[in-house]
């Protein structure tokens, strides 16, 4: 058996070689953020911004109003009747976040006689930092005495020009309804893209819900493993979404949006710095990222509040 001197140095070696210099090589850069988004839930449908510096700007255009009018032969329309888009943009600002494992020289070994120790590392790091990243997108609210929450404001606080109040009802269908009625509809024209986010309490209650019709279509939801859609658009629960909401603490909410329209910024130099506590005999893992959440276009998502969760 070898002794942990030796174990620690071959650990030394491999990761050196998955990080050298403490900074991720490009290939290995990706793989890990791809790792990252593959643990997530709503993560991977997020459009994601490959930042080229802590602070970017992404352009937004769109035309409001009327752009047809009717038309003269061989002439111009009037200055007042030309269409003119609106234009703005959108920036993103990364902040920096961080993550930290401590792994015995014990638990190493195994590994490292396998020569698995990058994927070992990476797959469930990425799992972790998954989990709360989705977690920091949702519920960050820099008001927030929680260290990693207080980071940044999320979406369910940035989501602030259409809401529609649910009074502490379970979510139903008539939630859902007011939901997709509130939205702009310049924004609901096309549903296949929509999506309706919920705690997965609230979609239970939801799926719950259509289970209680005496129809065969209530036979078939008790026995789902996933809700039908309302409308046409997906039910999705997420497992971070708060539950602790409204003055009795047992409320969620609800965000209605197109999910290309959360933005998920990430400026790409991501870093791994290792260390090792010999007298402990542990090795240290710490990485590092710059991450953004915003919505591309916030009156295009509709919150409906005051669900209640449990």
């Amino acid at each position: 058996m070898e002794d942990n001197r030796f174990i620690v140095q071959k650990a030394d070696l491999l990761l050196s070689n998955f990080a050298p210099g403490g900074l991720l090589q490009s290939a290995q850069r990706d793989r890990f953020i791809q790792l990252l988004i593959d643990q997530a839930v709503v993560i991977p449908m997020m459009t994601r911004v490959d930042m080229t510096s802590p602070k970017e700007l992404r352009e937004k255009i769109r035309y409001e109003g009327r752009t047809l009018r009717k038309g003269t032969e061989a002439t111009a329309l009037p200055y007042a009747q030309r269409s003119v888009p609106t234009t703005s943009k959108v920036e993103l600002d990364a902040q920096l976040v961080k993550a930290e494992t401590r792994i015995s020289f014990e638990a190493l070994e195994d590994s490292i006689e396998r020569q698995r120790f990058e994927q070992t590392v990476q797959e469930t790091m990425a799992a972790k930092i998954a989990l709360e990243l989705e977690e920091l997108a949702f519920n960050g609210i820099t008001s927030s005495s929680d260290e990693l929450l207080k980071t940044l404001d999320g979406f369910i606080t940035k989501a602030t020009t259409n809401t529609v109040a649910a009074g502490g009802a379970t979510l139903q269908r008539s939630v859902l309804k007011d939901a997709l009625k509130t939205m702009p509809s310049a924004f609901r024209r096309d549903r296949r893209s929509l999506r309706f986010f919920t705690a997965d309490e609230s979609n239970i209650d939801y799926q719950e819900s259509l289970g209680d019709r005496a129809t065969p279509l209530g036979d078939e939801q008790v026995q789902a493993s996933e809700s039908r859609p309302f409308q046409g658009i997906p039910v999705i629960g997420v497992p971070i979404f708060p539950v602790n909401l409204g003055g009795s603490t047992n409320e969620t909410v609800v965000l209605f949006t197109d999910p290309a329209n959360m933005l998920f910024g990430i400026w790409r130099n991501i870093r791994i710095d290792t260390d090792k506590d010999a007298s402990a005999g542990v090795y240290i893992i710490v990485v590092t990222a710059r991450v953004d959440f915003r919505f591309a276009h916030e009156p295009a998502v509709v919150k409906a509040t005051g669900v209640r969760a449990v």
